[in-house]
């Protein structure tokens, strides 16, 4: 058997030592060089993030005699109601003026998952009127959620606009 001595010199704990070093030295150094600044010295940001599941296309209507009698028994429920929902349309005004205009369809196969939007607007700080209304239902031409705030908005200050489904209101937080 040849047993071999595997302890290292000197000079190899003084390299490893010196490369552990450096590499340290460099994460330091590009942990905090360049400087990063995601906005300006007077600028905040609104966001508006809404994931929302609009309401159903059209009303349930109850099934013909002759639907109910190509379904499997198992199958037959009175009524018919259609999976696929509205999409979602959301305005921003900021200060009287349009800020963003879209329309977000409904995920999934049949068209029956969450519509989500996702906008960032960045903005000078100070004080600000935003105005943010939200349609998710097709068969209505109105807007049925509408929010209207004066908000005050310090410099890096982030705004956060969401729809809370639990009171069915649009909030800014």
């Amino acid at each position: 058997m040849d047993e071999r001595k595997t302890s290292l010199t000197p000079a190899a704990w003084i390299g490893q030592v010196a490369l552990y070093g450096l590499f340290a030295l460099a994460i330091g150094v590009f942990s905090h060089w360049p400087p990063y600044r995601h906005l300006g010295e007077d600028q905040a940001l609104i966001t508006l993030s809404f994931s929302h599941t609009g309401q159903p296309v059209s009303e349930c209507r109850p099934h013909t005699a002759e639907e109910l009698a190509k379904l499997p028994p198992n199958m037959r429920s009175p009524l018919l109601c259609p999976r696929e929902r509205s999409p979602i349309v959301v305005e921003l005004d900021v200060d009287g003026q349009p800020a963003l205009r879209q329309t977000a369809k409904p995920s999934g196969l049949s068209k029956d998952g969450a519509a989500s939007i996702y906008h960032r607007l960045s903005l000078s700080a100070g004080t600000h009127r935003v105005a943010v209304r939200m349609s998710d239902d097709a068969r209505r031409s109105d807007f049925g959620h509408v929010s209207e705030q004066t908000v005050t908005l310090k410099p890096a200050q982030i705004l956060v606009i969401d729809f809370d489904t639990a009171t069915q209101t649009i909030t800014l937080q």
